[in-house]
């Protein structure tokens, strides 16, 4: 990388070339030859990059399922890519940040910080890049940018992306666009369901009939990425290893059969019931336990595994 930015050494820009792209970049129709760049990119090795779009009209459900389905994915080899937009894509980023995921944010702008769009993320921005995320942008400091911007680093962020994960999109919606440039680049399209009524969820409705993949947890991620996700048995127990838990938790088989549940998505009582086969009495007395031992969090109906 190379650039001389007489603007700030707080971050400092740099120029990344074709030849230093990560292969998915590279190899999209018709790459652009650089890219500026404030941050660490490519991602560490091996990664799996996840562009992550939807409505600028986000509602609690579309927020919510950001929230859960990204932070799901933490400890996985992961990298969140967005567009630093008002909506589910801010959204995604501070979700991934939250995980401690490689975050990746192309801005519908030059990188300059008094450019950067929407301005109102310029501090997301900044966090992106000290956390050993990058901003990325086709456009030099200064340059012209109009409404033309938006689809051209769409375009981007598809091709970067091994997936892109569609989460509320109305009829008109920029993440539409997103999901055609995925899809004309040979790359899976993911898209969450939502409510049949809502007006965001009429362009994931229209991706899952035309085939996208149905997310309605982290591992439909996971496992449409390709990751061997650890096993889950009659009872519902993940066979990966939890350290750290107190002997009583880490020696019955139910409470780990609860805490594999719950590590993959939230729950509530009538779902862990049907996984774990047990009964009401047994299964609230656990509960119990792993409250006390501040292991989950029970908030009405919804238990959720406390990650420290």
């Amino acid at each position: 990388m190379d650039y001389n930015d007489t603007q700030t050494n707080e971050f400092p820009l740099g120029i990344i070339r074709k030849r230093e792209y990560p292969e998915m970049l590279k190899n999209m129709t018709s790459p652009p030859p650089k890219l500026f760049v404030r941050g660490k990119f490519p991602a560490p090795e091996n990664q799996k990059y996840l562009c992550v779009v939807g409505s600028r009209s986000w509602t609690s459900y579309g927020r919510d399922s950001t929230r859960r389905l990204i932070y799901g994915l933490k400890g996985y080899p992961i990298t969140i890519v967005s567009g630093l937009a008002v909506g589910i894509d801010s959204i995604a980023h501070m979700a991934a940040l939250e995980a401690g995921l490689h975050c990746v944010a192309f801005p519908g702008s030059s990188l300059d910080w008094e450019e950067i769009y929407p301005q109102i993320h310029l501090d997301l921005a900044k966090r992106i890049v000290a956390s050993g995320g990058a901003l990325l942008s086709p456009w030099e400091p200064g340059y012209p940018i109009g409404n033309w911007a938006f689809p051209a680093r769409n375009r981007l962020m598809a091709g970067l992306s091994h997936a892109t994960l569609i989460i509320e999109a109305g009829q008109k919606s920029g993440s539409l666009m997103t999901a055609k440039y995925a899809e004309n680049f040979n790359r899976d399209v993911f898209a969450v369901p939502g409510h049949i009524h809502a007006e965001q969820s009429y362009g994931t409705h229209m991706l899952i009939r035309r085939g996208a993949a149905l997310i309605t947890s982290p591992r439909d991620i996971l496992s449409e990425l390709g990751f061997r996700l650890p096993r889950i048995g009659r009872a519902g127990a993940c066979n990966d290893l939890y350290i750290s838990l107190p002997s009583t938790i880490a020696e019955d088989k139910i409470s780990l059969s609860i805490l594999g549940i719950l590590r993959l998505e939230d729950s509530n009582t009538d779902d862990l019931l049907e996984k774990t086969n047990i009964t009401i009495p047994v299964l609230c007395e656990k509960l119990s336990l792993l409250e006390l031992e501040g292991l989950i969090k029970m908030d009405g109906s919804t238990i959720t595994l406390v990650r420290n």
